[in-house]
Formats: C-alpha cells, structure tokens, sequence
C-alpha cells in the first residue's frame, strides 16, 4: 500500500517535470535557391546545365517528367519557420520555364588576387 505522503510526493515531482522538453534542432531541409542563382538561368539550357547551376531537384515526378521541383523549408524549435518551392520546366532537353520563390542572394566577399585588385577597387581607380 503506497503512503498518502508518498503518493503526495511523487505526484508534485511528476507535475513538477512538466516543463522539461526535448531540445529540437534547427534544421534546413531541401534545397535552397538563391536569386543569385535563379539570375543564371537562361531560357534554352540543357538539364545538366540547370543540375550545375541549381544542383538536384528534390522532386522529379515520375508523371510529370519535364518538371523539377526545389523545396526548402528551415525548422526553428519543431515549427517550421520559413518554406519556398522553386520550379523549372523542360521541353525536351531544354529550359522553357522557371518560377517561385527564392532566398535572397548570398553576400560574397571577393579575395583580390596577389597583385591584383577587387572590380570594386578598379571601378574606382585604385
């Protein structure tokens, strides 16, 4: 027989636990397309040119053969917080369409060459 104390007991540590949670990660998942990429798209690309550029669809339908489609979404704490799709449509071999959302474009850092200059510093004269 279990004690009224006891019982009293655990119940207030059980209860008491409540608010412990498992820590979830913040975890990308799919694709990203930035609009750095999306801007070397030209209409009439090969798909290996689109794969270079863009790299692996996360989707190839089986039923729709001429679409790739690109999804990312980003979970913060279990929610997702951010999600975008990003399709490309083929004729054939060929690009004929693109459209849907992107990330914006990455801020790259241009390293001048030993000797040389950034484009910013020759647009400058320097």
């Amino acid at each position: 027989m279990i004690k009224p104390a006891f019982a009293l007991a655990l119940a207030a540590c059980l209860t008491g636990c409540s608010f412990l949670t498992p820590y979830k990660l913040d975890i990308p998942q799919g694709t990203p397309i930035t609009a750095d990429q999306t801007a070397k798209l030209k209409l009439g690309m090969t798909r290996s040119q689109v794969r270079f550029v863009l790299g692996s669809p996360l989707l190839q339908d089986a039923f729709h053969g001429n679409r790739w489609d690109y999804v990312f979404y980003e979970s913060k704490g279990g929610k997702v917080s951010e999600q975008k799709r990003y399709h490309v449509l083929f004729d054939g071999d060929r690009l004929v369409g693109m459209g849907g959302d992107t990330l914006p474009a990455r801020n790259v850092t241009v390293i001048p060459a030993p000797g040389g200059t950034t484009p910013e510093a020759a647009k400058a004269g320097g």
